[in-house]
């Protein structure tokens, strides 16, 4: 098979037959009648399971992976990875913030530079000016302290050799952060910059403060060992800084004994600083503990319901 097409399905009801529609095109125009489009329903809420299925009885191009539960986007993109059989695979999200039609430039830019993958980077965010500002806080510094360069405002759309698939699906992390492994993974990758068109405002992201800051969470504790670096070197300062200070308290006593040391406000403010520090710290510490706990449990990333297949996949 020429093309694999997958796609996540989350509260997307209102898009996708308009999705359907267009990726279905931009796929004949690539690959002629040599493709399939998967659908992975991650424990949608609303009726996108029966808009995919409906879909699926009518065109044999169509395979629905239904998992047992919301497992979360990167744990079905996973999913959705693992059913494909195309040389290609074209992976974007449904929402229609990325162009079906884009394809055609990935298949372009990817023959273009001999790549193995071709990924999207946003030229612009579609987000408040606060909400950029903090993305970009967060892309700078998870480059600063991980040793892989993660590229800053990735989409998800990215068309895939069969081989680099194939050595992504290798990976076991059971905390899967995608946007790291997608770079961790390594051959000749090439951002192609581009714009989302946003989404209608009746339409909110799924993607909650709670589920971002999670994801925040996961980055720094999959692709960096910086936060126990700097837990270290926090406390080899404080620990050198008070010698020094007991040192300079000695020094000031032996030259003049009659001096009163006192300072109850000092005291205090060194309690609530290293009190606050010891539980920020425990904090982190915590971050890497949970992340061996959940990975040593090896439960599959997810679980398939139903894998609902057309001819094309027989």
């Amino acid at each position: 098979m020429k093309l694999s097409i997958v796609s996540t399905l989350y509260r997307s009801a209102p898009f996708l037959e308009d999705f359907y529609q267009r990726v279905t095109s931009a796929a004949r125009l690539m690959a002629g009648d040599d493709y399939e489009i998967i659908l992975v329903n991650d424990g949608s809420p609303d009726h996108s399971l029966q808009v995919a299925l409906q879909l699926q009885s009518g065109d044999e191009h169509v395979q629905v992976v239904d998992l047992s539960r919301n497992f979360g986007h990167h744990a079905a993109i996973v999913a959705g990875l693992e059913h494909t059989r195309g040389g290609h695979v074209f992976l974007l999200d449904c929402d229609l913030e990325e162009q079906p039609e884009w394809l055609a430039l990935f298949a372009e830019k990817m023959k273009e530079n001999q790549a193995d993958v071709v990924y999207g980077i946003q030229l612009e965010r579609v987000s408040s000016p606060v909400s950029n500002f903090l993305g970009q806080s967060f892309w700078s510094t998870l480059n600063i302290m991980s040793n892989v360069r993660i590229p800053h405002n990735p989409m998800t759309c990215r068309l895939m050799t069969r081989q680099y698939v194939d050595a992504l699906l290798s990976v076991g992390d059971r905390v899967l952060y995608l946007a790291g492994v997608f770079a961790w993974a390594g051959f000749t990758q090439t951002p192609l910059s581009l714009t989302k068109i946003p989404r209608p405002k009746i339409h909110k992201s799924t993607y909650s403060l709670s589920r971002k800051l999670l994801q925040v969470a996961d980055s720094f504790s999959s692709f960096s060992v910086a936060p126990l670096s700097l837990i270290f070197s926090t406390g080899l300062i404080i620990w050198l800084g008070s010698l020094l200070y007991g040192l300079y308290l000695l020094i000031q006593k032996l030259v003049n004994p009659d001096i009163v040391l006192s300072g109850f406000t000092s005291i205090m403010l060194s309690l609530w600083f290293l009190g606050g520090t010891i539980i920020l710290f425990l904090g982190i510490l915590g971050l890497y503990v949970a992340k061996i706990f959940h990975e040593v449990k090896r439960r599959p990333l997810y679980i398939v319901r139903n894998f609902h297949k057309g001819n094309r996949h027989d």
